[in-house]
């Protein structure tokens, strides 16, 4: 994985946890200058910036930066114009060229709720993940075909979300002509108390049922909503006869959610 790679997987696991606000402020104009003795050193625009990164965001920036690569064992923070007059020294001398990365605003698709940050391409695998992302990337490539339903469960900061979003991302680019929608299912529950108290059940059916591929992150919190576990059984159903991919996730298998209804 080159520098590159590397510091933007970090970023996308980062802007999960943090505001786009936050996200923009503290991370903007970063990157990974170089890996000396199993230590990482990270450029950043100024001192400001370094001193937060170290105190509010070090832990978390080294335990991504450590499951991704088990010999890193420290990182250290840079103000960028003192490393780029060491770089200069170099042929390659040029930003890009040592590791930065042009900072982008991904912007959430409104219509799929998807952030084109999460591919395959940039989707850590490991033993751990292997066999979902394998199925993931069937799916991605015959929606509706294979492996429907997909359930994807595995405890928190394996990469579910990023998996689940590479579908729907992979999908949009082979497919532009289908509609895909990805939620969380807290958003699905609000919903449908919204729609049942405005008495807009048959628009929350409507908008629900026309999806060719549904992705619903986080099922385990459906588990007591028995309204809203009738309305997405139905949806389900009416979905998966019309051959329509559902990709189901949670942080447990299906047996293990207390109060989630049988069927």
């Amino acid at each position: 994985m080159t520098k590159e790679e590397l510091w933007q997987t970090v970023l996308a696991q980062i802007q999960l946890s943090i505001s786009q606000a936050n996200f923009a402020t503290w991370f903007k104009n970063t990157g990974i200058v170089s890996q000396e003795e199993n230590q990482i050193v990270v450029f950043v625009p100024n001192s400001f910036t370094k001193e937060w990164l170290e105190n509010k965001y070090g832990k978390t920036i080294f335990k991504i930066l450590h499951s991704l690569d088990e010999e890193v064992k420290g990182v250290k923070y840079t103000v960028g114009k003192t490393e780029l007059k060491f770089l200069k020294k170099a042929p390659t001398s040029s930003l890009p060229e040592i590791g930065q990365l042009e900072f982008q605003e991904f912007k959430i698709d409104k219509e799929t709720n998807l952030n084109p940050r999460y591919t395959f391409e940039n989707f850590i695998v490991g033993p751990f993940n292997e066999l979902p992302q394998a199925a993931g990337w069937a799916v991605s490539k015959n929606p509706g075909l294979v492996y429907n339903p997909l359930f994807i469960y595995g405890g928190v900061g394996l990469g579910k979300t990023h998996l689940l979003q590479a579908i729907g991302n992979e999908v949009t680019k082979n497919s532009s002509q289908k509609k895909i929608k990805y939620l969380p299912s807290e958003k699905f529950t609000a919903g449908v108390v919204s729609s049942i108290k405005n008495h807009e059940m048959e628009d929350f059916k409507a908008k629900y049922r026309t999806i060719d591929v549904l992705i619903l992150d986080d099922v385990q919190f459906l588990a007591g909503k028995e309204k809203t576990q009738e309305e997405f059984f139905h949806t389900f159903n009416y979905l998966y006869e019309k051959n329509k991919q559902i990709v189901l996730s949670s942080d447990r298998p299906p047996k293990a959610i207390p109060a989630l209804a049988e069927r």
